[in-house]
């Protein structure tokens, strides 16, 4: 990583820019990584949250990458404790999954019926097994030099308590040197009087924050823009505002194309950040609609 660098990119390379078959014009899926990497020099991949990546599927991602291209991870959601597609799950784990109706956070799940089919990993041994399962099907990666950080995006329900501060010392722990980066869903996380202590937190403990940019409805739904760092490689990661769209399904979410003045700010954050950062990372998840490409292809002009 380049001392102060600013290096920006998507958590898709999938979505056309619009107006054109694709991403770029490439409406194949084999080519579309390729054409991608010829713009940007990192991604956030996005699959692994729903099924670990097969390993044919990591070799293709490096076969279609430069040198010194990085992927950022995003942890397969039975490690976050998000509900997770039973038929994706090996068969040995299969029995130790839970049914979101017995977990206290089953109301905040029962509004979306596709949740209801979900299941849920609690026994420490299973997730054990899917994160040495994890690590390895990655490691080609970290070898090539091209694994950024493995995204630990928490669910809204988990809130800013004793317990959870160290479940993500565990999900740290269980990624053995693979190096996470946190996204907080909850705003207790990161209120007036608490986010000092959380960023303490993670500082002491070498964790990296990614400081989000999401609709903000004035309560703890959602979490505020602290741009920040607690190592020295700071992670923005923007989601749109949308405030009406953010509340309903996922593609809706990342429907907000952000303006110019918009992204002027982030560019200001992000030189500001890179005064004390290594690394400067500001991602945009605003994907759908090819507005996150095109926002992240603005965003390069604007920091040149």
């Amino acid at each position: 990583m380049t001392t102060g660098a600013i290096r920006i990119g998507t958590c898709s390379w999938t979505e056309s820019e619009g107006g054109e078959a694709g991403t770029f014009g490439v409406e194949s899926p084999h080519d579309r990584l390729a054409r991608y990497a010829e713009r940007f020099d990192t991604v956030e991949v996005d699959s692994s949250y729903y099924a670990l990546p097969a390993p044919s599927m990591i070799r293709a991602w490096l076969e279609r990458t430069p040198p010194g291209f990085l992927f950022h991870v995003k942890a397969y959601g039975a490690l976050t404790g998000h509900g997770i597609d039973p038929s994706r799950l090996p068969p040995q784990l299969k029995s130790l999954a839970v049914s979101p109706s017995l977990l206290p956070e089953a109301a905040m799940l029962a509004n979306s019926s596709a949740d209801r089919e979900l299941v849920r990993i609690s026994d420490p041994v299973a997730l054990r097994e899917v994160a040495d399962a994890f690590c390895e099907v990655l490691q080609p990666l970290r070898e090539a030099g091209k694994l950024g950080f493995i995204v630990f995006q928490y669910p809204p329900w988990f809130t800013c308590k004793s317990a959870n501060r160290d479940y993500v010392l565990y999900c740290q722990d269980m990624m053995k040197a693979f190096p996470i980066a946190v996204e907080f869903r909850h705003g207790s996380w990161l209120t007036t009087p608490r986010a000092p202590g959380t960023l303490s937190f993670l500082r002491e403990n070498r964790i990296s924050y990614i400081a989000c940019d999401e609709p903000q409805y004035g309560n703890l739904t959602t979490v505020p823009f602290l741009p920040d760092l607690t190592t020295k490689v700071a992670y923005l990661r923007l989601h749109g505002r949308d405030s009406e769209g953010w509340a309903g399904h996922a593609l809706s979410r990342e429907m907000y194309s952000y303006g110019e003045n918009e992204l002027r700010l982030f560019a200001n954050h992000a030189t500001r950040l890179a005064r004390k950062a290594r690394t400067v990372f500001v991602m945009f998840a605003n994907c759908h609609g090819g507005h996150g490409l095109r926002n992240a292809l603005t965003m390069k002009t604007i920091s040149n």
